[in-house]
């Protein structure tokens, strides 16, 4: 049944893509446009007499007809800006503080993950998936992406919403920065802005959860709109990995452990494993408790994650896999000046993961690779473009040297 399912998606997507109708494709195949319709709404199956033509009509062969063309990432979910106020110092209620310096970069998972598996591989086909406005901000996110060639089609642009933004107060004397989100169009970004029968992706990377509204929504049948969403793109042929937003433990655990049963691969920070699995991550010194962490990893693996659980601590980087294998990998001994208006560390170590996944390294190869994007691609001193792609990545980590664990 899954198999004849995704062969209706295939026919639907291949049919759009040529830009024919359903009866046009009837009368190319001499059947009737019930029939076509039949077989994109799996009702039925063409005759394996008809595979060979149909294929030829769609421009394909008949084992893509069959299994699909699948090739790529897609990033989905939440875009906006990031809007940089450096500040003299912060204000207590009611007292002003000048404004010294404003700046402008993209925000939220979609641009930054994007750009930062954009930077590793150019040649890597890349789809970006979120919702903005029709203004400035919206035009600028996605002039941003069209620099890295990646394909922003799927955007859904609002003429009634704004663009959703961050404000960024950064403190000059201490570097500490405070951060206001107006969500704009992510608040109405659904599952219905992301037409799953459309996408020829081989993975699918979505976030933020808890970010997200729509998608955070109760269902009766998954236990969230995300994880109903979820299920459909798995079921559609397509890995699926997901970013969460770090927040209550009740809320957090709530909208992301439904989810969960339907992810191949869960990508976390420290913080989001031990509230997810309620499980204290450090003693009462600050020190990392290395059991503890599998055994959250082994939690959350325990929630229906198909493949691998990784996860990115300032010590070291862990991976779990559906065999039970556990992986660590201590952090690299080097030192890094990022700068707040470039990509972050969090977002340079989820595309590390992703580039890894999709290439077929081994799990231990992934968390090296990953660790050594999450320095190249964040290092303000590094500034060449070249000293960020893949290429750069392992040569740097020929030499690289990491701490103790």
């Amino acid at each position: 049944m899954k198999q004849q399912i995704n062969i209706a998606a295939n026919i639907y997507k291949l049919r759009k893509k040529k830009g024919l109708t359903q009866s046009e494709l009837a009368e190319k195949l001499y059947v009737c446009n019930k029939t076509v319709s039949k077989w994109e709404r799996g009702a039925g199956y063409p005759e394996i007499t008809q595979l060979t033509s149909l294929a030829k009509i769609l421009d394909t062969t008949v084992d893509n007809l069959l299994l699909g063309e699948k090739y790529g990432i897609a990033i989905a979910g939440n875009a906006h800006t990031d809007n940089f106020k450096v500040i003299n110092n912060y204000p207590k209620s009611g007292m002003l503080s000048t404004i010294d310096n404003i700046s402008r970069t993209i925000g939220g998972c979609v641009p930054r993950t994007s750009i930062a598996l954009a930077t590793i591989d150019r040649e890597l086909p890349i789809s970006a998936i979120g919702k903005i406005g029709n203004d400035d901000s919206g035009k600028y996110v996605i002039g941003e992406l069209q620099k890295y060639n990646i394909d922003t089609s799927k955007f859904v642009i609002s003429s009634s919403e704004s663009t959703g933004f961050s404000d960024v107060m950064s403190d000059s004397n201490t570097g500490e920065c405070t951060f206001f989100h107006y969500g704009g169009t992510n608040n109405t970004f659904s599952p219905e802005d992301i037409p799953v029968k459309l996408l020829d992706c081989r993975m699918l990377h979505i976030g933020y959860i808890i970010l997200l509204k729509e998608f955070d929504k109760n269902d009766s049948e998954c236990g969230t709109v995300m994880a109903k969403f979820l299920k459909s793109v798995q079921e559609a042929g397509i890995k699926t990995s997901i970013d969460i937003t770090s927040n209550s433990t009740k809320r957090i655990t709530e909208k992301v452990i439904p989810s969960l049963k339907y992810t191949d691969n869960a990508i976390l920070n420290e913080e989001e494993l031990s509230q997810l699995s309620k499980i204290p991550l450090r003693d009462i010194f600050g020190k990392i408790i290395l059991q503890n962490v599998k055994t959250a990893m082994e939690t959350i693996l325990s929630f229906g994650v198909a493949e691998r659980v990784i996860v990115h601590i300032d010590e070291a980087d862990f991976l779990l896999n559906y065999n039970g294998k556990h992986f660590s990998l201590p952090s690299l001994k080097t030192s890094v000046s990022q700068d707040p208006f470039l990509l972050g560390e969090a977002e340079a170590f989820t595309a590390g993961c992703l580039y890894g996944i999709y290439k077929g390294y081994d799990d231990m190869k992934i968390l090296e690779f990953a660790s050594g994007a999450s320095v190249c691609i964040t290092n303000y001193n590094n500034r060449s473009s070249n000293s960020k792609t893949k290429e750069a990545i392992f040569e740097f980590l020929k030499t690289a040297e990491r701490n103790n664990l």
